[in-house]
């Protein structure tokens, strides 16, 4: 399996220039190949783009800084956008799984930047990797790569900050079978409850949060392409960077911890964009992270070898006991805690909720909406009574 290994690199300012030129190519080249992409009524191959958005283009007087640059990364970015319709046109057939995908979009200037170089562009030379046409680069080595990569990306990200991202061949770590199963409710005040009955509750984000309101009250009244503009956005995006940054450590450690410590891990597949519409709760809910928890945890369960079971999100498990079963039926979000009227224990909302989850992914109940008993017509009453289809024939014929 593939894996993505990113470094902190801390360019000189020579080499930020040769990244800023190598950045802005990579960018003209993919706007061009679009713009040709959409006028055309048939898609080009990438070999046709390639020769009139780069090999052409060089030839002529308003693109001859395309030659300042590795040529590799300029081809990437073609080789990128086919890629990109490729997964817009299997989305819209139905072909690709997950979220819809929309069709690529033109680049700007002030979002994130990236470029990619293959095998033959860059090498890796004593602690230091060589990227074509841009030098040595020291990097921050956190952890030592498990084998050759393949390709590395440069990112810039809106901070200003520099990064390598490698892609290198993993094989799934093998550990002794382990037999327990955890289900994990979710949350906003607290971000996760286990059917253990341990709660982890998520970082405060308010300060960081205050800072950022208030800088972009100071945003909307400067004037555009000012430099007290830009200087206020490039401290919004660094305020913003480090709340992503402290979510992105907290999800990478609990679930890792989660992975590692059960062998069985049940989630529930929860309507984030619906969620996110109520303008009340959205940017609790966008600061939470959930879908960013479920997806590294599908990740780590492929590297460890853990099973993780998604169960239907029409599952009510907030609805009946855990213990004994009883349905009691919908609470309002402010009930926390509620006694049961079948065995009278005092059942917390969110435990009960996360035993209901890991029932439901280890196989204790059924997936599927609830439906009681009662509800069910008997085989009886279907084989001793007519249809109303065949009793109005019935009448129908005798009436004749």
């Amino acid at each position: 399996m593939k894996a993505r290994y990113r470094y902190r690199i801390y360019p000189n300012q020579q080499q930020q220039t040769n990244f800023a030129k190598l950045f802005g190519c990579c960018r003209v080249v993919w706007n061009d190949a679009l713009a040709l992409c959409r006028q055309s009524k048939k898609l080009p191959k990438n070999g046709d783009l390639q020769k009139v958005c780069i090999t052409q283009a060089k030839l002529t007087e308003g693109r001859q800084w395309l030659s300042e640059v590795s040529n590799i990364p300029l081809q990437q970015a073609i080789r990128d956008l086919g890629v990109a319709f490729n997964n817009f046109f299997k989305s819209l057939k139905g072909e690709r799984q997950g979220k819809s995908v929309s069709r690529p979009k033109f680049k700007k200037r002030h979002n994130r930047q990236t470029a990619r170089f293959r095998q033959g562009g860059f090498s890796i030379k004593r602690n230091k990797v060589y990227l074509a046409k841009i030098g040595n680069l020291k990097v921050k080595w956190s952890r030592p790569l498990p084998s050759e990569p393949t390709s590395v990306t440069v990112i810039k990200d809106c901070a200003g900050r520099y990064f390598l991202s490698f892609v290198v061949e993993v094989e799934p770590e093998t550990k002794s079978p382990l037999y327990p199963a955890i289900g994990i409710d979710l949350g906003i005040k607290t971000f996760a409850t286990l059917s253990n009955g341990v709660k982890v509750n998520s970082p405060d984000y308010s300060k960081l949060d205050r800072k950022i309101r208030k800088a972009q009250r100071q945003l909307a009244r400067r004037q555009k392409g000012s430099r007290r503009r830009e200087r206020i956005r490039l401290r919004i995006a660094k305020l913003q960077a480090k709340i992503r940054d402290t979510r992105q450590n907290f999800l990478h450690k609990l679930s890792t911890k989660v992975i590692q410590d059960n062998q069985l891990i049940a989630l529930e597949d929860l309507n984030v964009s619906g969620m996110v519409k109520n303008r009340k709760l959205s940017r609790a809910i966008s600061q939470a992270g959930w879908r960013e928890f479920r997806t590294m945890c599908e990740a780590k369960a492929q590297k460890f070898s853990r099973e993780l079971q998604v169960i239907s999100r029409w599952q009510p498990t907030s609805q009946y006991c855990a213990d004994c079963g009883f349905k009691w039926g919908k609470l309002d979000l402010s009930v926390r805690e509620l006694v049961c009227l079948n065995c009278g224990e005092t059942i917390d909302r969110d435990s009960n909720a996360a035993k209901n989850i890991k029932n439901v992914g280890v196989g204790h109940t059924h997936d599927a909406k609830w439906t009681g008993s009662e509800c069910k017509t008997s085989i009886e009453a279907v084989c001793g009574e007519l249809s109303t289809h065949l009793k109005y024939e019935q009448l129908r014929l005798f009436d004749c």
